[in-house]
């Protein structure tokens, strides 16, 4: 039976070293091919590196105002841009009434610049094949659109055959656009992966094959034909009947100028006759589909209603990326300025050095509580910084993670979650060693008893986590990533290294002798001696005192389960 948990607990051991190796692997593998951000040392965020400072004011003309709305809006948009180039942990804020602040980490290329500064591009495009189906309707503003209906998914293949390409075609919705090379180029795409440069421009006058904005959908779309300059306004509300009457049901109302409405109203008269998807049109924000409802009917007076499964808050989304999507405002850079990072650097050795003392007094502690046992402890703190160093560095490559003050903290924090569960565990062994038992079953009955409080424990921290990092903004988004990843990482090393390492040492005469250097004395605990052949006597070295002590200690550990079944056993088996 020892052997066979032997041989367990090694098993568990060697798959940890598989972890640790093939985490370090991959790091060691993008490095030797040179991958771009490979690196054992993680990329730090703008608190601890510093980094470059750009205020963008607009470009506006005489009298001219920019609205808080369109503010926002460009900051949402500037935002996406950002994180679009694997820039993470940068801020994008605004200052007054008209600037807007950018902070990003490090030394920002002259591509990142260029797409911060440039404005975004809205337009109309007519769909000429799609991967997958659209709820979304148009008709006028009357509200006469039909109830949103989901359309079966076109046969692309059939429905858009490629056409020789020495026709030209006669209008934005000619089939002829797709050509064998642009057909191939919509089979080829995947959504779910980068397929377009940030800062990508597209040829208005050429056929665009994107996705949507939740990477969901593909799209061959025509040639753009209504600007996103030419929406004079854009809003969300219910939907009324005919006869006026209100419904629950959420739209988007859209309004063009007389140039949008001259050119909206032949595209509309073209799509409406087509079948699906060729009467549908795309609405693209940076060259991705921010929505391409079907046109259900002819609109000539500017005038127009998108319909679908929309609510309060996703009407009012789409309706301001309409309405301030194009942003004809231009910005200009108004200053551009390093960041230093000294007080972030100071910050950092402050941060380290409390994190050091922690963890000193947590090895401390656990040599005077524990003695030789102390050593498990040690390696359990080694090993759960070893994995969490690589996961942060894997993640700083591939994921573009920069490791922030406020997520330092959250790996300090983490010394705590660790030795919390490691001492859980000791004591329940220790527990099991006052009620008589040899290591060997201590530390299995120990660990039936103690994982369920460390799942418990470590389920409270990650639900905090992920609450924290899913509610909140800027640096408290890094504590939260950081609590969760340590979090994760115990449950990882208290299962494979820190009960197999206990299974293992339980076999070895110097702990289960119980020496009183091991951490597992039982004369110290006031507990029952183990002298062999199933056989257990109380020590006599300790005092009647200390016992009984000892006694009502290891009673308070007990659960209430635990309890009952004792006081069963006292009553004969009555309650």
């Amino acid at each position: 039976m020892a052997s066979s948990v032997t041989k367990t607990a090694r098993k568990r051991l060697a798959w940890l070293l598989v972890l640790i190796v093939g985490f370090a692997g991959i790091i060691g593998l993008g490095m030797a091919t040179k991958a771009t951000g490979a690196s054992f040392v993680p990329q730090l965020a703008l608190d601890l590196q510093g980094g470059t400072s750009i205020i963008l004011s607009p470009t506006l003309a005489d009298g001219q105002t920019i609205k808080q709305e369109q503010l926002d809006q460009a900051v949402a948009i500037i935002r996406a841009r950002v994180d679009s180039t694997g820039v993470s942990e940068s801020t994008v804020t605004t200052s007054g009434n008209n600037n807007i602040i950018v902070e990003i980490p490090g030394v920002p290329s002259e591509s990142t610049l260029q797409l911060i500064k440039s404005s975004a591009k809205l337009e109309f495009r007519a769909v000429l094949e799609a991967s997958a189906s659209s709820s979304a309707q148009v008709g006028g503003s009357s509200g006469s659109s039909a109830s949103p209906s989901a359309t079966t998914p076109s046969a692309s293949k059939s429905a858009s055959a490629a056409p020789s390409p020495s026709v030209s075609p006669t209008d934005a919705s000619d089939l002829h656009w797709v050509s064998p090379a642009i057909q191939a180029q919509f089979d080829a795409l995947d959504c779910t992966k980068q397929f377009r440069a940030p800062g990508q421009v597209d040829d208005p006058t050429q056929p665009l094959v994107t996705c949507d904005t939740y990477r969901y959908q593909k799209y061959i779309l025509g040639p753009v034909e209504v600007a996103g300059a030419n929406i004079s306004n854009a809003t969300a509300g219910t939907i009324t009947t005919q006869t006026g009457a209100a419904t629950n049901e959420w739209a988007v109302n859209l309004d063009f100028d007389s140039k949008g409405t001259e050119a909206f109203s032949a595209v509309t008269s073209r799509l409406f006759p087509l079948a699906s998807p060729r009467n549908q049109f795309a609405v693209t924000l940076d060259g991705y589909v921010i929505t391409a409802p079907q046109t259900n009917a002819v609109i000539t007076n500017g005038s127009a209603q998108i319909t679908g499964s929309f609510t309060k808050d996703s009407s009012k989304s789409l309706a301001d990326q309409l309405k301030y999507g194009s942003l004809p405002i231009g910005f200009e850079v108004q200053s551009q300025e390093n960041i230093s990072a000294t007080l972030g650097s100071e910050s950092l050795k402050s941060g380290l050095l409390a994190g050091l003392i922690g963890l000193i007094l947590v090895v401390i502690y656990s040599m005077f509580q524990y003695r030789a046992l102390a050593s498990i402890t040690i390696g359990s703190l080694i090993i759960a910084a070893v994995l969490t160093y690589l996961l942060i560095s894997i993640l700083s490559w591939r994921q573009g993670y920069r490791l922030s003050l406020s997520g330092v903290a959250g790996l300090i924090v983490a010394i705590g979650i660790t030795a919390d569960s490691f001492i859980v565990y000791f004591e329940r062994v220790r527990d099991e060693l006052r009620d008589g038992r040899t290591l060997s079953a201590a530390v299995e009955a120990g660990w039936r008893r103690a994982i369920r409080t460390i799942l418990v424990s470590d389920g409270v921290s990650l639900l905090a986590a992920i609450v924290l990092f899913t509610l909140t903004v800027g640096s408290v988004k890094g504590f939260a990533f950081t609590l969760g990843l340590t979090t994760l990482v115990d449950l990882a090393v208290v299962a494979i290294f820190t009960h197999p390492m206990l299974q293992i040492i339980a076999q070895a005469k110097f702990f289960s002798s119980g020496n009183k250097w091991s951490g597992f004395d039982a004369k110290a605990l006031g507990g029952h001696v183990y002298v062999g052949r199933g056989k257990f006597e109380v020590s006599g070295r300790v005092s009647e005192a200390k016992r009984g002590k000892a006694s009502k200690e290891a009673e308070k550990r007990q659960t209430i389960a635990e309890r009952k079944a004792t006081n069963s056993q006292d009553n004969g088996g009555q309650n």
